[in-house]
C-alpha cells in the first residue's frame, strides 16, 4: 500500500498502517496472515506507473491522476476507484506582490505543484483558463508549472530562495507557507471547482479485485474505519500524522487546527469527479467520459451520494 504524497490528505493511510487496521478486517474476512507493505512513492505518475508495472496493488492520488490511469486500463487492467479518501481545497500561494492572479505569471515564472499535466492544480489551471479564454486555451498555464513534493515546494519558496514564483500546494504544507507574512494565498481550487471537492482517493485494478474480493473488501471497511477514527479524535489523529514526519513545522494545536477546518473533510465518499472528467475529456485529455461516477467506482461505494 503507498502511504501517498504526504499531509493531511493521506492521514487516513497513515491511520490504517499505525493500527493495522486492514490486517484487523481481513481476519474477520477469513484472511489471517494477510501481510500488507507500505511504501513511499512519488507523485501521480510515479503511482500509476507503479500501478501497472505490478509494484503496488493499490495507488492513491487525486482524481485527475486516476482518471488519466482509469481512461489508460479500460480495454484490460479496468482501474477503478475504492472510495475517495479525503475533500479539501488546494492554495496556489505566492511571495510578494507581484502576482495577484494567473494571468500575472510572465516568462521566467514558476508554479511548482506534485506532477505537470495530470495533478489536481494542473487540471484546475487548465479549467480556470477554458472558462476564462475558451476550451482551446486550456493550457495557457502550463508552461509555468514544474514538478516537485510539497516538502521541496515549502522550502523552494522561503525567502530569498529564488527557486519559483509560487507553490500550489495542500494542508499542512500551506499552513506551514502561510505562517510567512510574505506569503499569500491568491487562487484555491475551491475557487474554480466551486464547490467541496475530492482530493485523494484510493484505486486498484479490476483484475486484481476479481482475484482478491475479500483483500478489497477489507481495505474499504479499513478506510472506513480511519475516516470515522479521525472524525472520532482529532488530537489522536494529529499525533499519528506528527509521527509520520521528520519534524513538523506545525505544533500539534496548529495541526489540529488544521484538520479541524471545516474544508477539511475525511469521507469516502467521491464529491466531484465527475466535474473532473467531463472537462478532461473536453479537451482531450481523457478518450472517453463516463455517464455517471459510479461507472469510475466499484458497486461496493454505489450507496453513497457520490458526484
Amino acid at each position: 500500500m503507498p502511504r501517498g504524497a504526504g499531509g493531511v490528505g493521506f492521514l487516513p493511510l497513515l491511520m490504517m498502517e499505525k493500527h493495522k487496521i486492514v490486517e484487523t478486517h481481513a481476519k474477520k474476512a477469513g484472511i489471517p496472515d494477510l501481510k500488507v507493505d507500505w511504501i513511499d512513492v512519488g507523485g501521480p505518475s510515479a503511482m500509476n506507473d507503479a500501478l501497472l508495472s505490478g509494484a503496488v496493488d493499490f495507488v492513491a492520488a487525486g482524481p485527475p491522476a486516476f482518471l488519466v490511469l482509469a481512461d489508460k486500463t479500460a480495454d484490460n487492467r479496468k482501474v477503478k476507484g475504492i472510495a475517495a479518501m479525503t475533500s479539501l481545497p488546494m492554495y496556489l500561494n505566492v511571495r510578494g506582490d507581484k502576482w495577484n492572479k494567473l494571468e500575472d505569471f510572465t516568462d521566467g515564472d514558476t508554479i511548482a505543484m506534485t506532477e505537470i499535466k495530470v495533478s489536481i492544480p494542473a487540471i484546475v489551471m487548465q479549467m480556470y483558463a477554458a472558462k476564462k479564454y475558451g476550451l482551446s486555451e486550456a493550457t495557457r498555464f502550463d508552461r509555468f508549472t514544474v514538478s516537485m513534493t510539497h516538502a521541496d515546494g515549502v522550502i523552494a519558496l522561503r525567502p530569498g530562495s529564488g527557486a519559483i514564483s509560487a507553490h500550489y500546494t495542500s494542508p499542512p504544507f500551506h499552513q506551514r507557507e502561510r505562517k510567512d507574512p510574505g506569503v499569500r494565498t491568491i487562487m484555491t481550487t475551491d475557487d474554480v471547482m466551486e464547490s467541496s471537492t475530492t482530493f485523494t482517493m484510493l484505486s486498484t485494478s479490476s483484475t486484481f479485485r476479481d482475484k482478491n474480493p475479500k483483500v478489497v473488501a477489507a481495505v474499504l471497511a479499513a478506510l472506513d474505519e480511519a475516516t470515522q477514527m479521525i472524525r472520532d479524535d482529532k488530537k489522536a489523529a494529529v499525533d499519528v500524522l506528527i509521527a509520520s514526519t521528520k519534524k513538523s513545522a506545525l505544533s500539534a494545536e496548529e495541526l489540529l487546527n488544521v484538520i479541524s477546518d471545516p474544508t477539511v473533510k475525511f469521507t469516502t465518499t467521491p464529491e466531484n469527479v465527475m466535474k473532473y472528467a467531463k472537462f478532461m475529456h473536453s479537451i482531450g485529455t481523457l478518450g472517453s467520459a463516463p455517464s455517471s461516477w459510479k461507472d469510475l467506482f466499484f458497486p461496493e461505494i454505489h450507496g453513497a451520494p457520490g458526484s
